[in-house]
């Protein structure tokens, strides 16, 4: 099943809050994901179990590395109204006084670390729009792991946002080591994810 497009509502010129209001009240089936990505709201079929354990495996090392008083989430809206997104990434990492509190979404810039996990159906959001979306909010380290990436399965560290875009600051193929930089300072062996 692929990712399913919601018209938001006939003509153009919706507003941000128009957006969020027609986010907050797409009734979607249980477990599946619920974003605005580029002003169109997308439901996402809820994921794998090589998807989920990927986000299992990655979660339990990084609880080993942040401060006490972060958390990391994997059901946060993080809103990104600069490329008209709301997305809900596979893990972010927040101060958890940001994540505590009414509501259901936080402001991208105060993401420390933000998580996408390809899906086949809709890689490309997370490959492009998403990785404009966060750079262009400033978010310090978007790590993308993409096990469906043409070829070899490969693991994608995005930092130093500036002026909309993002530097590289490591891929790796599957198998090999990732190292994220303080303050998690955490090398990751990619080879401990399941491949699709």
């Amino acid at each position: 099943m692929s990712a399913l497009t919601v018209d938001p509502a006939p003509g153009h010129g919706q507003d941000w809050d128009d957006l969020v209001r027609i986010w907050e009240e797409t009734d979607a089936p249980e477990g599946c994901k619920v974003e605005i990505i580029e002003g169109i709201v997308t439901v996402s079929p809820p994921p794998s179990k090589d998807h989920n354990t990927t986000a299992e495996l990655l979660q339990r090392r990084l609880y080993t590395v942040i401060p006490e008083d972060w958390g990391i989430y994997q059901t946060l809206g993080v809103s990104v109204p600069g490329r008209a997104g709301l997305y809900i990434p596979d893990l972010v990492v927040v101060p958890r006084d940001i994540a505590t509190g009414p509501g259901n979404r936080i402001p991208a810039e105060e993401a420390r670390l933000v998580v996408e996990i390809t899906s086949q159906a809709n890689a490309n959001h997370d490959r492009i729009g998403k990785v404009h979306g966060y750079a262009k909010a400033g978010v310090e380290l978007f790590l993308l792991l993409d096990p469906w990436h043409s070829g070899r399965p490969t693991a994608t560290l995005y930092g130093e946002p500036g002026d909309g875009t993002y530097r590289v600051l490591d891929t790796v193929e599957y198998g090999g080591k990732l190292t994220l930089p303080e303050p998690f300072g955490l090398d990751l062996d990619t080879g401990a994810f399941p491949v699709s």
